[in-house]
């Protein structure tokens, strides 16, 4: 069985649908902590719900940047718990070394678009803006840069005429909930010998 770390800054709609996942026996994992960089953020409140461990990062007063002192105390912490590959779920601060080197290609992340198309934050309003035709969601594996690890699930979606950025968020997000408990599954299982 697969132990994961989950790191988030929001709502934790993705953790609950790798939780879910879980529940219903299509991933063979269990969530050993939830971490998040914002003490109010509902993500932490879905894992007090479920009874997960879950803390919250001191990233030292910054607002978005995530010092490698902050990584290096997050990596124990996640080691501490036995993380075997960890999730972020909607974290908004990009990750460098240590935490990359104590967990190296261990770290995944979903994106809301088809990277390398629309890297960074709020990709599905960077969609609307360019009048792309589709999008989709990424599942990555986490390397130094903002969004340029190597891809594990991609799945496209057409861009509706006229279609807000708001309303193309909560499609993209139906997919993301759907495939990142799959992108999970596939690649644990290339990391068996």
């Amino acid at each position: 069985m697969l132990t994961l770390g989950i790191l988030g800054s929001g709502s934790g709609s993705n953790m609950q649908a790798i939780l879910d996942a879980i529940t219903t026996g299509a991933l063979d994992a269990k969530i050993a902590i939830v971490l998040s960089d914002h003490p109010d953020a509902l993500i932490l409140k879905r894992a007090a719900n479920h009874g997960i461990p879950y803390a919250v990062m001191d990233c030292e007063g910054h607002k978005s940047k995530f010092p490698d002192s902050a990584q290096a105390r997050t990596a124990e912490i996640l080691k501490s718990a036995g993380v075997d590959l960890v999730c972020l779920a909607g974290f908004m601060r990009l990750v460098k070394a240590p935490l990359l080197d104590a967990f190296p290609l261990r770290i995944l992340n979903i994106h809301p678009s088809l990277l390398p198309a629309f890297p960074g934050v709020a990709a599905w309003e960077q969609a609307v803006a360019a009048k792309a035709k589709e999008t989709g969601v990424t599942v990555h594996v986490v390397d130094s840069g903002m969004d340029t690890g190597p891809l594990i699930l991609q799945e496209k979606l057409e861009i509706l005429p006229d279609e807000t950025a708001d309303a193309l968020h909560k499609r993209l997000q139906v997919i993301e909930h759907r495939i990142y408990p799959m992108a999970i599954t596939r690649y644990a299982n290339s990391l068996k010998p």
